[in-house]
């Protein structure tokens, strides 16, 4: 039987509950080389995880740095975000952040509504896997725990979309398993791949939270969907990696930003108005870049192209990278990935014909076999 994991994670149960089984004890780290291999020889990522990337003194400076930068800016597109979402679908909500790099927006998004609205809504994380649909039993467990909430779906950024379609395929599936009538709707902080209506921003920036794994995500993994460790009944599950606690930021992450709601709030409406002004719907914009690189770039496989600032990190940090692409008017966004470039040998090569500021293309292993 599931019961909510109070104790997994380094956040207050105040500011999410992780819905995910503690794998804490598995074995199922992998090198970069052989998972690499693996998935390209058919094993789906979700069966084991990366090593975690330990930051070198520099680049945890770099993220202070770009927190310092833009913790203005994104306190900002939080509270754009929750707006939309609040205007749309009321007080009556749980949120239900995408784990990982949903949780701590998810955070941001729940303080900034307390901020506002004097109102402390629901939290929830749960594990939504690319080709094997959302956590359906956390799903449940959340409806059961909140017959009368609608629940809201959030991450941290859009890439070509790939988990935009998996959540709306899953949500369709289960409203038809279940008659329920939830909504697929996906808040974001940064929609670059333009495949959201409820986000802050469209710019493909960095937002600091992608520059790390665990330790700006509440020391938790990424989630784990393998069958000799998760039941029929279970949750999904993930790694609590409490041996990482002296390099915990997720709660300076999330204080440092909230303590900027204060200072942003005379700036919301306006730009409320101003972003509802220049809105257009979801047009998949980004998906239409990516398909060029794949012809340009002669790239079989599309999950091998990871664009976007967010998604080009996480290839640098656990994936086997050929090249990164960059847009040379976004330099200033891109100081983290062309640090990783340079630590790893990846080639750079300037690119413009995309709407995003970089992007990520994994290396072809021609030895997998």
């Amino acid at each position: 039987m599931n019961k909510t994991m109070d104790d997994l994670g380094s956040y207050a149960k105040e500011d999410v509950i992780f819905l995910l089984k503690d794998l804490s004890g598995a074995d199922i780290e992998k090198g970069t080389l052989e998972r690499e291999r693996a998935i390209q020889n058919g094993v789906h990522y979700s069966e084991m995880l990366p090593v975690e990337y330990q930051p070198s003194e520099d680049y945890i400076r770099l993220f202070h740095d770009s927190l310092e930068k833009t913790k203005k800016d994104i306190a900002l597109y939080v509270a754009l975000a929750a707006e939309q979402i609040v205007h749309s679908r009321g007080l009556g909500i749980v949120l239900s952040s995408l784990a990982r790099a949903g949780t701590p927006i998810g955070v941001l998004m729940k303080r900034y509504i307390e901020f506002k609205y004097g109102v402390t809504v629901p939290h929830y994380s749960i594990s939504i896997v690319r080709g094997r649909g959302i956590d359906e039993n956390a799903l449940a467990f959340i409806l059961e725990q909140h017959p009368e909430e609608n629940v809201v779906f959030v991450d941290g950024w859009t890439g070509k979309g790939a988990i935009t379609k998996e959540l709306t395929d899953s949500i369709s599936r289960y409203n038809e398993k279940h008659g329920t009538d939830l909504s697929s709707d996906l808040a974001v902080l940064a929609d670059p791949g333009h495949c959201s209506n409820l986000y802050g921003t469209r710019d493909d920036f960095l937002i600091p939270s992608a520059c790390l794994n665990s330790t700006v995500s509440g020391l938790v993994s990424r989630t784990v969907l393998n069958s000799s460790l998760i039941g029929p009944d279970d949750f999904h599950g993930a790694k609590y990696y409490k041996e990482l606690s002296q390099d915990d930021l997720s709660i300076f992450y999330v204080d440092t930003i909230s303590s900027e709601f204060v200072g942003i709030s005379s700036r919301v409406e306006s730009r409320l108005a101003e972003l509802r002004e220049n809105h257009t719907d979801m047009n998949w914009e980004g998906l239409r870049s990516v398909r060029r690189i794949q012809e340009e770039f002669h790239i079989d496989d599309i999950n091998h192209i990871k664009p976007g600032v967010g998604e080009t990190t996480r290839v640098l940090l656990r994936r086997v990278p050929w090249k990164i692409l960059i847009n040379p008017g976004k330099k200033h966004y891109l100081e983290h990935i062309l640090m990783l470039a340079r630590d790893r040998g990846v080639p750079v090569e300037e690119y413009t014909d995309m709407s995003y500021s970089c992007c990520g293309l994994i290396k072809q292993m021609d030895d997998k076999k």
